[in-house]
């Protein structure tokens, strides 16, 4: 008796199970794309916490200062400075060589392999290479068995004959000798005695450098002296630099990395630290064409403890 007093208001209809899957299937959003996903890391990034002194501007002997405040406690602590480039597409990575007036870290030994032959090989050998030969070393190079070395030269005579066979094995790793680096030259002997007192820095893929600068013991004008003549290096390797330029970092070095034989309008010799680069002659008249353009975003000051300074006066 009651089922007949039932209102249709209060009845209850189920709907088939087919309704419910499609309607799961429109309410499905597809992924975001690669642009959408940049986008919204970049708007993440813009609303994390900025350092005190994210978009303040220093001069050097400031930042030094303030550095020197935070870090009291720690004298032996290092500055490290840090140098954004904008990486244009295709261009190489940053890297040189720089002999600093008071390093702030002791010297890596460079473990050096040469292909050589001959009297080159013997030069090579007195000069304090580690492993020397000559295309016989190209398969236990591939299989790995000298992984150790960090530096592999090549004479202008067997880079033929090693670049098809290594180039996928010592490319990756920044060691395929090439003639613009410097590193395929016929001045095996030259090249390493420059190498033994300079110090290499690299930057990464995203083009920022990175280098221990100097120790907060050290007197302001010693760690003023290594920043101003790294900064003008890297402006040199990577096509930032003014007129004047290599003529303070020249007076800096004190005619360590200068022969007494260049003169004006000479091509260097084989293996001359040019900027940061070693370069072979041929390499040197095309440095200009070839190298890229990275332009210096930023220059940071910073130490273990203490945030990133951006300097303004360099």
């Amino acid at each position: 008796m009651l089922s007949g007093l039932v209102s249709p208001l209060y009845t209850r209809h189920l709907s088939s199970t087919s309704v419910v899957l499609a309607s799961r299937a429109t309410n499905k959003k597809s992924k975001p794309t690669k642009k959408q996903l940049a986008l919204i890391a970049k708007k993440r990034a813009a609303k994390r916490e900025k350092n005190a002194y994210a978009n303040e501007k220093m001069t050097l002997l400031d930042a030094i200062s303030v550095l020197r405040a935070v870090e009291v406690a720690r004298p032996h602590s290092t500055y490290e400075l840090t140098i954004r480039t904008a990486m244009s597409r295709g261009a190489p990575v940053p890297t040189g060589r720089i002999n600093l007036p008071r390093e702030a870290k002791a010297k890596k030994e460079n473990r050096i392999l040469v292909f050589a032959e001959g009297r080159q090989a013997e030069e090579a050998r007195r000069a304090g290479a580690h492993v020397v030969g000559g295309l016989e070393l190209v398969e236990s190079v591939a299989a790995g068995k000298h992984n150790n070395c960090t530096t592999v030269l090549c004479t202008t005579g067997l880079i033929r004959g090693i670049t098809s066979k290594l180039g996928r094995v010592l490319g990756p790793r920044g060691l395929m000798p090439s003639e613009r680096r410097g590193t395929v030259t016929d001045d095996i002997e030259g090249y390493i005695s420059r190498l033994s007192s300079t110090t290499e820095w690299r930057g990464d893929k995203s083009g920022t450098i990175r280098m221990p600068i100097a120790k907060l013991h050290f007197p302001i004008d010693d760690v003023v002296k290594n920043v101003k003549l790294f900064v003008a290096n890297v402006k040199r390797a990577t096509g930032n630099s003014k007129d004047g330029d290599g003529e303070s970092d020249g007076k800096s070095e004190k005619g360590k990395t200068k022969s007494k034989s260049i003169k004006p309008g000479m091509a260097p010799p084989y293996g001359f630290l040019v900027g940061t680069l070693l370069l072979s002659p041929s390499a040197h008249a095309l440095s200009s064409d070839r190298m890229s353009l990275n332009a210096i975003m930023r220059i940071l000051l910073s130490s273990s403890q203490a945030p990133g300074i951006q300097i303004k006066d360099l």
